[in-house]
């Protein structure tokens, strides 16, 4: 009896649950399949940031899966992005016995631009939007290369903001 009554409640939820529009799979927009990422334009003075932001959004896109990355002229849209600011601050000192204090963890903010084209329409599909991305990091051996590891985690996550609000915008 009660196989009968679980298996009665496991069709109509199915049957419940099934009619309300659900669906599984990318949310994407239906007619854009695919999506290229111009050379990224890089504003600021910190070097490597547009060839890091460009292989980051790229990659972003390409773990995403719901449009697949391909080259400008094959591309149903293309990203424009320029690296407007890249900021390094400090977070927290630490001491020694004589009192000298140092900066041990550092926070790197990042504010990136981004617009979405449609090879050969004349306006935008998503017209120039600015988003931000954030990652703090701890002072290693070398400086100069917790900086820039530090750089490149603020950029993946105004990567994965990016990828998400071309993906999901519709």
């Amino acid at each position: 009896m009660r196989a009968v009554i679980s298996s009665v409640a496991a069709l109509i939820a199915a049957v419940v649950l099934g009619g309300c529009g659900y669906s599984v799979g990318p949310i994407g927009h239906p007619q854009l399949k695919t999506v290229a990422v111009a050379p990224v334009a890089n504003e600021t003075l910190s070097y490597n940031a547009a060839a890091q932001m460009r292989n980051l959004l790229s990659e972003c896109f390409t773990t995403d899966g719901t449009m697949k990355l391909v080259s400008a002229t094959q591309a149903d849209c293309i990203v424009y992005a320029s690296v407007k600011e890249v900021t390094i601050s400090e977070v927290s000192w630490s001491s020694n016995d004589d009192d000298d204090y140092q900066p041990n963890e550092w926070r790197c903010r990042v504010k990136v631009n981004y617009s979405v084209i449609i090879p050969g329409r004349g306006k935008p599909l998503i017209k120039e939007r600015s988003v931000t991305g954030s990652a703090e990091f701890v002072t290693g051996p070398d400086l100069e290369s917790s900086r820039l590891n530090g750089m490149r985690q603020a950029m993946f996550d105004a990567s994965k903001t990016i990828v998400s609000n071309i993906t999901e915008a519709w």
